[in-house]
């Protein structure tokens, strides 16, 4: 049974998600702006919503730190640019495939 775990890369606004050490996929994404910056460190999934309504798409994956989590959105020109007030958002598809493969207590490493 693989044991993924999530690294989002702030810098290269992408998200990886890896089996071990290897990439398995990788995902664009839109990240904090500068007044609201995506916070760094070591986070798990905590709890998934589908259809949670507003700004976040069709599923949010709340992280350990509060407020924050990985989300859909229902702005896709916003992928690849720091927009976000400290989320991270992703395609609505890809965010989908993503929940399909990450069980809660997933861990998050966020990284400049």
């Amino acid at each position: 049974m693989p044991k993924y775990r999530i690294i989002v890369d702030l810098s290269e606004r992408s998200l990886y998600l890896l089996d071990g050490d290897l990439v398995v996929r990788q995902f664009p994404i839109a990240v904090g702006k500068m007044l609201t910056r995506t916070p760094t460190g070591e986070f798990t999934i905590i709890n998934k919503q589908e259809n949670p309504g507003g700004p976040f798409g069709v599923l949010w994956m709340g992280l350990s730190k509060p407020h924050y989590g990985i989300h859909g959105t229902n702005e896709p020109a916003s992928i690849g640019r720091a927009v976000s007030h400290g989320c991270i958002r992703m395609h609505n598809e890809d965010v989908l495939a993503l929940s399909a493969l990450v069980p809660i207590g997933t861990r998050v490493t966020i990284r400049p």
